[in-house]
């Protein structure tokens, strides 16, 4: 009799609590995980951004180094070839011929179809080019504004800004 009772106790498998259990760890998991990888992401976009903004600050340097000028700048936009009043057809082959190609292509933003943000100063010896972080806690944008003396446009702390130093 005892034997038959210790027989039937003995059942295999997992309870509806233990699994509701296992599922809700799984879950929690998930959760968290997820949410790093959205920061990640987050993160390296800001770290294309900056990484474009500096590129495009070397191809100005050269640029001013062969024409003592910074390109004008019109609504945002960069006006760069042939007299530097006309804007470039970045992609274009027709370019080279007779013209310096300082970059072959202005890098646009990973998010967005919209360029960055690009102005002159009226002399022409210094510029801005412009762009909004997503990571609200990285602090190089407080930096890059304090580097380029920045107290026109947006007012937000995540603004990134590249000038000519």
């Amino acid at each position: 009799m005892i034997v038959k009772m210790l027989q039937k106790k003995s059942v295999q498998g997992f309870t509806l609590v233990e699994l509701l259990i296992v599922i809700t760890i799984i879950g929690v998991l998930a959760l968290v995980v997820f949410a790093n990888f959205s920061g990640a992401r987050e993160r390296a976009r800001d770290s294309k951004r900056k990484n474009d903004l500096n590129q495009l600050k070397n191809a100005l340097q050269m640029y001013y180094n062969d024409n003592q000028i910074f390109p004008v700048a019109s609504n945002g936009k960069m006006l760069a070839c042939g007299d530097g009043e006309d804007v470039c057809n970045w992609g274009s082959s027709e370019m080279t011929s007779g013209i310096t190609v300082y970059m072959k292509q202005v890098p646009a933003d990973p998010l967005s179809s919209n360029s960055y943000t690009y102005s002159q100063t009226s002399e022409g010896d210094n510029f801005t080019i412009t762009t909004i972080l997503e990571n609200e806690a990285d602090t190089a944008g407080a930096e890059s504004r304090g580097r380029c003396n920045t107290t026109s446009g947006p007012e937000i702390e995540n603004v990134f800004v590249v000038c000519a130093d």
